[in-house]
C-alpha cells in the first residue's frame, strides 16, 4: 500500500502577494455632523476635551461606524504657548499643557528622535536632517482601521477644504463657504519618504507639482494618520461647531483659534471646513500554494479499512486483472513531526489509478 505521507519539494510550493484597494469617500456633510439625525449626534466628544470622534451615523446607534479621530496641538516653544507673547499673541492660552502633550504623543510616534533621544518636530518636506521649515502647530486625523486596512494607498489620497466662511449670530453658514482648495499626496506613488518609524509616508501638498515648497503636512500610509499645518486654512472662521463660542460672536480664524479655543472646538471648525476626503484603502494578500502531486504510481490505494474486503480490494470485484484504483476526497497538510494543520477538500472525488496523475493546488491566504 502506498504512503500516506509525501513531503514537498522546492517547486511544489510557492508564494504570491495580491493588494486589493477600496474607494474610500468621506463627504463634508458626514464629517460636519449634518448628515443625518440632529446636528453633531455622529460627533462624540469626551469629557477630557483631547480629541472629537467621527461616526458615520449617530454613535450611539449599534450600526455607527467609527471613521476617524480629530485633534490639534502645538509644540513646546511656538508662538501659541502660554506666556510666549511672540507674534502679537496674549500670555495665556486654553488647554496649553494639553496641546503640547497632543502634538508631542503625535511626534514621537511619526518623526524619529534625535541622535540625543528628543522628540524632534514634525518638518516641512521631510528632510529632517537637512533642518528647514517646521509645522509647530498642527492638526490631526488619525482613520480608522476599518477604513484603512493594512494601508492608505499611495498617490491618490485627496483632502477638499473651504478657505473662507461667512456667518451670523455665532453660526456657521453652509452656503457662505468660499474659496475650495484640494490637497493631496501628488506624485507619492513614485516619491513618498521612509524616515518615519512608522513606515512610508507622503508630502500634503497644495497643488499637483513635486516642488516640497507647496508642502503644508504629511499623510502616514500605514499608521492612517494625517498631519496639517495650522497655517493651511488660514482664513476659515472657528465657531465652535453649532453653538458659539460666546454668543453672537465669531472667534477668528482656525489658525488664531490654536490660542483662544479648546481642542474641541478646534475640531469643529475644521470639520465644518471640511468639503470631502478620498482615498483608496489597501489589504496585503498573502498566499501560499502547494502543488499537491499524485502521480501515476502514487496514492492508487486507500488507507481506508473498507477498501479491503477477506484481503480483496473491493473496487475492483471479481476482476483480478483490473487495475488499482482509489478515489481523491481530501488532502491534508502536515508538519514536519506530521501534526495536521489543515485541510482542503475537492468538490467531488477525483478518481486515481495508474493510468493517470492528479495534481492538486491548495491555497492558504493570510
Amino acid at each position: 500500500m502506498a504512503s500516506t505521507f509525501k513531503t514537498f519539494l522546492a517547486n511544489d510550493i510557492t508564494t504570491t502577494k495580491t493588494l486589493l484597494h477600496e474607494a474610500i469617500p468621506i463627504t463634508g456633510t458626514i464629517v460636519s455632523g449634518t448628515y443625518t439625525g440632529p446636528i453633531d449626534s455622529n460627533i462624540k466628544t469626551f469629557s477630557h476635551g483631547m480629541f472629537e470622534s467621527v461616526y458615520d451615523y449617530p454613535y450611539l446607534s449599534s450600526s455607527a461606524n467609527h471613521i476617524f479621530d480629530i485633534t490639534a496641538g502645538y509644540a513646546s516653544g511656538s508662538k501659541y504657548q502660554s506666556g510666549s507673547g511672540a507674534d502679537g499673541f496674549p500670555a495665556g492660552t486654553t488647554q496649553d499643557a494639553k496641546k503640547i502633550n497632543i502634538y508631542n504623543q503625535f511626534a514621537q510616534v511619526l518623526v524619529p528622535y534625535d541622535v540625543s533621544g528628543n522628540i524632534q518636530q514634525f518638518d516641512q518636506d521631510g528632510d529632517i536632517s537637512a533642518g528647514g521649515t517646521k509645522m509647530d502647530s498642527c492638526y490631526f486625523i488619525s482613520f480608522s482601521r476599518l477604513l484603512t486596512k493594512d494601508e492608505i494607498k499611495k498617490g491618490n489620497f485627496r483632502f477638499s477644504f473651504y478657505m473662507n466662511n461667512t456667518g451670523t449670530n455665532g453660526l456657521p453658514d453652509v452656503n457662505g463657504r468660499l474659496g475650495k482648495k484640494t490637497l493631496g499626496d501628488y506624485g507619492a506613488a513614485t516619491s513618498y519618504k521612509v524616515n518615519s518609524p512608522t513606515g512610508e509616508y507622503g508630502l500634503i501638498l497644495t497643488s499637483s507639482t513635486s516642488d516640497t515648497e507647496f508642502s503644508v503636512g504629511h499623510i502616514y500610509y500605514q499608521a492612517g494618520v494625517l498631519v496639517l499645518t495650522s497655517s493651511v486654512v488660514t482664513n476659515q472662521l472657528c465657531f465652535g461647531g453649532a453653538a458659539p463660542i460666546s454668543a453672537n460672536t465669531l472667534t477668528g480664524t482656525l489658525e488664531d483659534a490654536f490660542k483662544s479655543c479648546s481642542i474641541d472646538q478646534i475640531a469643529d471648525g475644521i470639520r465644518f471646513a471640511t468639503d470631502n476626503i478620498d482615498f483608496n484603502n489597501t489589504t496585503e494578500l498573502n498566499s501560499t500554494m502547494y502543488f499537491c502531486r499524485a502521480n501515476t504510481n502514487e496514492y492508487n490505494y486507500s488507507a481506508n479499512p473498507t477498501y479491503l474486503s477477506e484481503s480483496k480490494i473491493v473496487v475492483k470485484g471479481d476482476n483480478a486483472f483490473a487495475e488499482p484504483v482509489s478515489y481523491i476526497t481530501t488532502v491534508g497538510l502536515y508538519s514536519a513531526d506530521n501534526e495536521l494543520l489543515a485541510t482542503a477538500k475537492v468538490s467531488e472525488p477525483l478518481k486515481k489509478a495508474v493510468s493517470n496523475e492528479v495534481t492538486l493546488r491548495v491555497r492558504l491566504d493570510y
